[in-house]
């Protein structure tokens, strides 16, 4: 007769991180519904009972995967903005940053873009994540304002979150193509959106503004 499995004694911490890395990578791939504990133990290499001692539910392991993700990328993001580094080279960085994560964590990146954005209630711990972002974006973008050119407009605060909003939406569409194509080196996109968006970020921080046409113009 087989005996039981035995498991090596591992820190709590070491073994919670053993656990959280098979879960992101068996819900990256199954998706949050199709999942299920048992896979996510064998993937560990260890019982489901330590799974549910350790973590909970299956509900709480994916919001516990949530936050470690969303924590990785939200320091590395900060750690690469260093605040003495001029604005634009900040936001590069910070994109540079984005886009390596990404591409070294793309199961980490499908737990946080693809199978939380429609489920609740992780959808809603997502949004409070995006929001941090993009009020960091909108700081970066507003950092060291230049004097308006006489007659152009003064920048608003509004202007300057929308700006956030459309960079950080254009890069999560673009880190979503990443995901999926491991030839892509993160370094040269984040490079191309910097380009795209900071070259039309500097004339709205010059304020300059374009103007649709009048009813009486073609």
């Amino acid at each position: 007769m087989p005996s039981a499995p035995t498991f090596k004694r591992l820190p709590r911490s070491v073994r919670e991180q053993q656990m959280l890395d098979a879960a992101v990578k068996v819900f990256s791939r199954r998706g949050y519904h199709s999942a299920s504990m048992d896979d996510i133990a064998e993937d560990a290499g260890i019982s489901k009972p330590m799974v549910y001692a350790y973590l909970g539910t299956k509900e709480s392991l994916f919001t516990a995967c949530l936050h470690r993700e969303g924590t990785r990328l939200m320091e590395a993001i900060a750690g690469a903005a260093a605040p003495e580094l001029p604005p634009d080279e900040q936001l590069w960085r910070g994109l540079r940053a984005f886009f390596g994560f990404v591409g070294a964590h793309r199961d980490g990146w499908s737990v946080l873009y693809r199978q939380a954005r429609g489920e609740q209630p992780f959808a809603d711990e997502l949004s409070v994540m995006r929001a941090q972002v993009i009020e960091v974006v909108a700081g970066l973008l507003g950092r060291n304002l230049p004097t308006p050119a006489p007659g152009a407009r003064q920048v608003r605060d509004t202007d300057l979150e929308i700006m956030a909003y459309a960079l950080v939406g254009a890069a999560e569409s673009v880190a979503d193509r990443l995901a999926d194509h491991p030839d892509e080196e993160p370094e040269p996109l984040a490079t191309r959106l910097m380009n795209a968006t900071w070259l039309g970020a500097g004339q709205l921080r010059l304020g300059e503004v374009w103007h649709p046409p009048t009813p009486d113009q073609p």
